[in-house]
């Protein structure tokens, strides 16, 4: 259990059957002790971020099972999580929208959720990177800060969603 011995792989919006319950089934496992009711409607997530023609996602595997993945895609231009935070938006306001980033409980505090993260943003056209971060998850809000990510903000998306912290990073 290293972070050199995990393979990254790469899919698309064309991949999203082949992926799905590997998704399903890490996130299941990601929060065995911790399932609230929103967390329950995690395969409408999947579907929805999957159904984005730029949707992009990087599974980990160890020893051909899967233990992380990392999937968004670009924000509608207009609709970014941190357009209402900012006073003036950046000259180059394009974003990708990371909506999930998950390790496996066995994989934790291994550099795996770096490197997930890593190979999902590098080489991303857009100018910016936006996530949410439940507010219960102070370490976790903590880990992205030292990605270079900065809190902007809290948006509560849905009603029955936590008050997240809307965390914004520059690509470029």
């Amino acid at each position: 259990m290293t972070t050199a011995t995990v393979e990254l792989r790469h899919y698309g919006h064309d991949d999203l059957l082949e992926i799905r319950q590997t998704l399903l089934d890490v996130h299941a496992d990601a929060y065995a002790d911790d399932m609230t009711e929103f967390d329950e409607r995690f395969p409408w997530f999947v579907d929805h971020w999957g159904g984005n023609p730029g949707f992009a996602c990087v599974i980990g595997y160890e020893d051909g099972e899967p233990v992380g993945f990392a999937y968004g895609a670009p924000s509608t231009p207009g609709r970014e999580w941190w357009r209402e935070h900012l006073a003036e938006p950046p000259a180059d306001d394009s974003t990708f929208s990371l909506s999930e980033l998950m390790v496996r409980p066995m994989w934790r505090k291994t550099g795996t959720a770096e490197r997930l993260h890593t190979a999902l943003m590098e080489n991303r056209p857009e100018a910016l990177a936006a996530l949410l971060v439940d507010p219960d998850h102070p370490k976790v809000r903590a880990l992205y800060e030292t990605w270079e990510y900065r809190k902007v903000g809290n948006r509560q998306p849905f009603p029955d969603s936590p008050d997240f912290a809307v965390m914004l990073r520059y690509l470029r």
